[in-house]
């Protein structure tokens, strides 16, 4: 492969992800906003720093190839971005909500992750040593970014589980209080009935 050929192709990677970052710079305020749970609104306008610090590694990188930051759309970003704010719209419940902002958002880690890991590779086998240190520490934090979001996810997990139990309890407890009246008339019932005196039974020839 041509050398120019393989730069063409790094230029072009990094190309979607500076479209792809100013794309997740203008997502994540609003999904920070939308977060019910104090933890996820935190973790996502961090990571909304993180990121502008991204867009200025690549912005060093174009420097270092010598060509102008400039991106070109990135649909795939376009798409995961558009699908996660409607599947956050249809969410009623605050939990189902901020787990569905965290759905959304590790789709955009994953991607990132992967699209880094492609422009890494490309620029070793260009020789190009200080680009690989730029792109290895944002797919670090891309990594790390997606391991906080597990971890309050599961968190938010178990609250839900803990909420399904807590309704399953008071579903029981309503049946049950439905249910008294009930067995408490059935007793009497049976109670008035043991009460009734015997009827004499008349002999024969008597």
């Amino acid at each position: 492969m041509e050398q120019e050929t393989l730069e063409q192709l790094f230029i072009d990677q990094l190309k979607d992800l500076y479209d792809a970052e100013k794309q997740i710079v203008k997502a994540l305020p609003r999904m920070a906003k939308a977060a019910s749970s104090e933890e996820l609104g935190e973790a996502l306008r961090k990571h909304l720093d993180e990121t502008q610090n991204q867009v200025g590694r690549l912005e060093e990188v174009f420097k270092m190839m010598g060509v102008p930051a400039k991106g070109k759309t990135c649909k795939g970003m376009k798409g995961l971005l558009e699908e996660g704010s409607e599947a956050i719209k249809e969410e009623e419940d605050e939990t189902l909500s901020d787990l569905a902002i965290i759905a959304a958002a590790q789709k955009v880690e994953h991607y990132e992750i992967s699209a880094y890991g492609t422009a890494k590779t490309i620029a070793e086998k260009l020789g190009r040593e200080e680009a690989v240190e730029l792109l290895q520490q944002t797919e670090e934090e891309e990594s790390a970014a997606d391991a906080t979001l597990t971890e309050i996810a599961t968190s938010l997990y178990e609250v839900t589980e803990m909420e399904e139990e807590e309704d399953e309890d008071v579903d029981q407890e309503e049946e049950e209080e439905a249910a008294a009246p009930m067995r408490a008339s059935g007793t009497s019932r049976r109670t008035s009935s043991s009460r009734q005196p015997a009827k004499k039974t008349s002999r024969a020839g008597r």
